[in-house]
């Protein structure tokens, strides 16, 4: 038969090997903070047309041709800008935008362009713009000058989309509105986080 101090060291052994192991294994756990979230995928395309048809309204009837004309060339976007612009041109135009860039994951941002346009670009517009954004994973990202490629121009029914690029970065700008003009195609959009007046 067993002392009782033997059975107090008994016990203090026991005790110290399962405080050891229960430490262990908490060491082998993966900790909850250290787990970072899995990449947003790209928006669904019919999530991206409804919201552009809700943000257009009534007025853009052709609104499902223009998108699935950019769907079939880039696929889904991984962000979109609902925002309005305004400028003017004789030759040379100017233009102002702001709006509000969204990201898959549920992260919005307030966001300004401007930027010059060259070509046979007269008059002046005020439009409503839907920008479909690729290959973008952060908004840092977006703020830099995106350069418009020539010839891409997609017009029907009021509304009308072309391409501005900065190294696998493509913006698509859906635009409709008053004076919309179709010059804007040769130039570039900087988008930037606040407000300027300084075109270039």
């Amino acid at each position: 038969m067993l002392a009782p101090a033997n059975d107090m060291r008994l016990t203090l052994i026991g005790t110290a090997l399962l405080a050891a192991f229960a430490s262990g294994c908490a060491n082998r756990l993966p900790s909850p903070q250290s787990t970072s979230p899995p990449p947003s995928q790209p928006f669904q395309e019919d999530t991206v047309l409804r919201e552009a048809e809700s943000f257009f309204g009534r007025g853009a009837q052709s609104v499902a041709d223009v998108l699935n004309r950019v769907f079939t060339d880039n696929g889904p976007p991984e962000a979109y800008i609902k925002g309005e612009e305004g400028g003017g041109a004789i030759g040379v135009g100017l233009r102002y935008g702001h709006g509000t860039v969204y990201f898959p994951n549920g992260v919005s941002h307030k966001i300004y362009w401007r930027g010059p346009s060259l070509g046979l670009d007269f008059g002046g517009s005020a439009a409503k713009t839907f920008v479909l954004i690729y290959n973008v994973g952060s908004i840092d990202e977006l703020y830099q000058r995106f350069g418009g490629v020539e010839g891409s121009l997609y017009y029907v029914g009021g509304l009308g989309v072309n391409y501005n690029r900065q190294g696998s970065v493509v913006l698509a700008p859906v635009r409709f509105g008053v004076g919309w003009r179709q010059g804007v195609n040769v130039g570039y959009l900087h988008l930037s986080p606040e407000r300027s007046w300084i075109p270039f």
